[in-house]
């Protein structure tokens, strides 16, 4: 993984956790989804052509995750219902 890639993902953990337990007693959660590659017409127009086959390969899946993979992780976090009791939570479908 690139080291700034891998910053950025450290970055967005600890942006959630301060501001997770500032606001909780105002009855606000904060949480984050924090994905591995995924295919997006982004994807293919910046990675030069031999780069874009090899996208999401070095994960445990071997492959980069579809949109619809990965969507369920938002309506999740952003469901009163199915989530009320998270806050300060990072979702990582990252394909391992």
């Amino acid at each position: 993984m690139f080291l700034d890639y891998c910053a950025a993902k450290g970055a967005i953990v600890a942006f959630i956790r301060g501001p997770a337990l500032q606001l909780v007693d105002k009855g606000i959660r904060v949480n984050a989804v924090a994905p591995g590659p995924v295919w997006t017409p982004l994807q293919v127009a910046s990675q030069p052509g031999k780069m874009v086959k090899k996208i999401g390969m070095e994960t445990r899946m071997g492959r980069a995750a579809q949109p619809h993979e990965i969507a369920p992780s938002y309506v999740f976090l952003a469901s009163q219902e199915l989530s009320s009791y998270f806050t300060g939570q990072v979702l990582h479908p990252n394909g391992a």
